[in-house]
């Protein structure tokens, strides 16, 4: 197991961070007068109680998806989306206008989009033309400002899964945090780094219900880490972060795993079926390996592809601007309707 001081690595002001005390860390039930809520309820039936602030730190649900990854209810925070979690990282572990961290291009854009946001700089090492880490580069990228390393795998845009012993190597070689997003993990054939997290103590893994549960519209994120991380991201973040209709949403997510599990089988299907077609289809030059619910592929002239696709009320994503990238587009994996129509309309174009 590699020893790391969290404390040691977290900003002073978070260090002695006072949380705000919200009414129902105290009490939950009873004749509640302590909150200034309305104590005649919603303007509607209502069957959650939503006169009534939510429980801060959702015991219930943290349970449920414990018990889902095979970790304890210590080692994880839900959030408002994966987003909140990454903003939250920042916020701990950099400080603003001084810090710095690590990502690796083509990746997840908001790794960028709140490192600007918290004023936080950004060093990035270039994936492989195959899409895979470069772990020697990215450790001799590393100077002393440097808090987190971001890594997305499976990745997004190019639906490959990193190699876990160069993640490994950054985990080993690294003092500071590496964060790894697992959005699209229960589609790729490689495990779930949640069984390393006892492994490594500065490893943040990053998973969301808005993909194989189908949940997108809640946005409800999870970040899995050793219980010193969580604490201290349960104390910056907001009191009432995740509310009732989320939490519900997703205890029912649970309550159905059957269902999940069979529209993740149904989903692997249906990507088997759309790189088949993808592979014979003469406009297509290369279909990139996938363990996500798309997949990306290259062909000639793609942003006019893109564009006359859309005319025809086909919506898929131009990645082309991005490293290693050129002329490529990301298809997410759809119904197998949806999917007949996609390439209805590729058919359609000259």
């Amino acid at each position: 197991m590699k020893k790391t001081d969290i404390n040691s690595l977290v900003r002073e002001n978070i260090r002695n961070l006072k949380p705000y005390r919200s009414a129902r860390d105290d009490f939950d039930s009873g004749i509640l007068l302590d909150a200034n809520e309305n104590s005649f309820g919603a303007p509607f039936v209502d069957d959650l109680e939503l006169n009534r602030y939510p429980m801060p730190y959702q015991e219930q649900l943290r349970d449920q998806i414990a018990a889902f990854r095979g970790v304890n209810r210590e080692n994880v925070f839900v959030g408002v989306g994966s987003d909140e979690a990454i903003d939250l990282l920042y916020r701990i572990f950099c400080r603003p206008g001084k810090d710095r961290v690590i990502t690796n291009p083509p990746t997840y854009g908001m790794f960028k989009v709140s490192a600007n946001i918290n004023d936080v700089g950004v060093d990035e090492v270039l994936l492989t033309e195959s899409f895979q880490l470069q772990p020697e580069k990215i450790l001799a990228a590393v100077q002393p400002e440097t808090k987190m390393i971001f890594i997305c795998s499976p990745n997004n845009p190019t639906a490959n899964s990193m190699n876990v012993n160069d993640i490994a190597k950054v985990l080993e070689g690294f003092n500071g945090m590496v964060v790894v997003d697992e959005a699209y993990i229960d589609f790729s054939r490689q495990g779930s780094l949640a069984n390393n997290i006892a492994e490594f103590p500065n490893l943040v893994v990053l998973q969301t219900l808005s993909k194989s549960f189908g949940l997108a519209g809640i946005r409800l994120g999870v970040a899995l880490a050793n219980p010193e991380v969580i604490s201290y991201m349960m104390k910056v973040k907001a009191p009432y972060n995740v509310n009732k209709l989320t939490s519900q949403k997703a205890l029912d997510g649970f309550a159905n795993l059957d269902h999940v599990k069979k529209n993740i089988e149904s989903i692997m299907e249906e990507r088997e079926r759309v790189i088949s077609k993808l592979v014979s289809n003469p406009k297509v030059e290369k279909v990139f390996p996938t363990d996500a619910n798309f997949v990306m592929f290259r062909t000639a002239e793609a942003v006019q592809v893109y564009r006359k696709l859309a005319e025809q009320g086909v919506i898929i994503r131009y990645r082309g601007n991005e490293p290693h990238c050129k002329n490529c587009l990301r298809l997410t994996v759809g119904t197998a309707a949806e999917n007949d129509r996609f390439f209805a309309a590729l058919k359609n174009i000259e």
